[in-house]
Formats: structure tokens, sequence, C-alpha cells
């Protein structure tokens, strides 16, 4: 009996462990779902029913009433905000990702006097509030001729993104053996030919990295697209979404907001379980590093 009492002990303390590890991670999967929820809920409840309050925790009749409100006749184009959005992302994306990793294979590689001084300037700008340079970002698009224009939005994200796309691709690089890079040189590769064709394919998780981060942060960002651009017709999708929930005296129509960011998540979500596992092999070699 004694014996048994004691392997029933010795089989709890081994499960433990293991039963503590799924109570963080079940708590861990409710924490980050459950706004998932809301949203979702919010979305499908009847205008009225998503203007309660307090707010009921299930819509009692599931409606499309808010989905419906988003191409109603409101004068605000949600495809055509989106598109906005699609165009601005994509431009800042693409220039983010080529200028990161042509400055941080030089920062990886290519060392000269000053140049962690330099790289670490560059990270600096992290410091630096967004919010705080808007004013002066305005007046410099505008003698430009790019304010109210999407290109100059792309150039402005690109700006704030090239910093942390710098720092993921100096890692990468630096993750490399330089052996690989020694044999192309010697087999007659030029130092951008050995970059696109033998240090590149490797450093693609870093590159695939830079590119969804600078993608969700463009996709989602509202402050500068909503100074930045008066054109209605140049509106993200952000900033249409914002207009469109604006009821009167300041009140929030929250089933077509929520509706909204339920339509918005979606092309995050596709693109992120597509190139998932290089996005986690590019933070893992960061990391490492």
């Amino acid at each position: 009996m004694e014996t048994d009492s004691r392997n029933l002990v010795a089989a709890i303390r081994q499960s433990l462990p293991r039963a503590a590890w799924w109570a963080v991670c079940a708590s861990l999967a409710v924490l980050f779902l459950y706004p998932l929820y809301v949203m979702l809920s919010q979305s499908l409840k009847t205008p009225g029913e998503a203007a309660a309050a307090p707010p009921t925790p299930y819509p009692h009749r599931l409606s499309l009433d808010n989905f419906r409100a988003l191409g109603g006749d409101t004068g605000i184009d949600i495809v055509a905000s989106a598109g906005n959005s699609l165009l601005v992302s994509l431009g800042a994306t693409l220039a983010t990702v080529v200028l990161s990793t042509v400055a941080g294979y030089g920062f990886a590689r290519l060392r000269f006097p000053g140049s962690n001084i330099l790289f670490y300037a560059t990270l600096a700008t992290f410091m630096i509030p967004f919010q705080a340079v808007i004013t002066p970002l305005y007046l410099l698009l505008n003698n430009l001729g790019l304010q109210d224009s999407l290109l100059g939005l792309a150039a402005v994200y690109t700006t704030f993104q090239l910093p942390f796309g710098l720092f993921l691709m100096r890692n990468s690089f630096a993750a490399v053996p330089r052996s690989l890079e020694e044999a192309a040189l010697i087999d007659g590769c030029g130092i951008l030919k050995a970059l696109v064709r033998v240090v590149l394919p490797v450093a693609v998780p870093g590159a695939v990295t830079t590119a969804l981060l600078t993608f969700f942060s463009c996709w989602n960002e509202f402050f500068a697209a909503l100074i930045l651009i008066t054109d209605q017709d140049k509106f993200t999708l952000p900033v249409s979404l914002s207009v469109l929930a604006s009821g009167s005296f300041g009140s929030v129509d929250w089933g077509v907001l929520q509706a909204g960011v339920a339509v918005t998540i979606v092309p995050c979500v596709v693109i992120y379980l597509l190139l998932q596992k290089y996005y986690v092999g590019g933070l893992l070699s960061g990391a490492v590093k």
C-alpha cells in the first residue's frame, strides 16, 4: 500500500511540469483568441445589439448588416481604400526589403571606419516617437510635392520601417558563414553577384520576416495616413473604416467597426500562414546571433 502511494506521488510530480506547461499555453491561447472572438461576435450582431450597453457576450441573432454597411451608399469605397492600402503597403515593403538587404549586407560584411557608430545611430531612431516628427514630415512632403500622395505615404512608411529591417538583415547576414561568400568570390563572382546568388538565399528567412513585419505595420497604420492624406479617394483602409464607424455626436458604430476589422485581418492572416516557417526562422536566427 505504501509502495502504491509512493508511485502515485512520483507520477503526480512527473506530470505537474507538463500540466503547468499546458495550463500556461491554454491561458495564453485564451488571452490572444478572446479579442478575436469579441471582434467576430460584434460584427455578426444586429446594429442595435452591437450598440447595446453593457455588450452581450454573444450574438442572439446572427446578422450580416454590419458587413453590408461597409459597401453601402456612404460615399466611401471600401474596395478602393483596400487597394490604396495594398499599394502603399506593398510599395513600402518592397523598398524596405531592398534597402535593408543592401545596407544590412554592407554593415555585416563590408566594414569601414565608424560603421558600428553609424549602425547604432540608425537603430537609435527607434526612440523618436512618430508623432513628434509628423509636422516636419508634412512640411517636407509638401515642399517635395508628395503631400496627399500615396507615393509620399509609402516613402514615410519606408523611412520608419527601415531601421528594424536593417537590424534583422544585418543579423541574418552575420549568421551566414563567410566561407560560402569566399567560395563564390574565388569562383569569379563579384560582391553583388555573391550577395544575390549565394548569401541572400541563405538569409531568406530574415528577408521574409522583414517583409512581413513591414507589411503588417503599413497595412494597419492609421495616424500618418490620417494626417498626410486629405483626398477621400486616396484614403487607406484604416482611415476609411474610422469614417464609416463615426456616428452622430462623436458616437462609434461598433458593429461596422468590428466588421471592418474582420475584413482587414484576412490578408494578414493568410500571408502569415503562408510564410510562417520563414518568419519563425528569421526571428530565431536574429535571436541566436
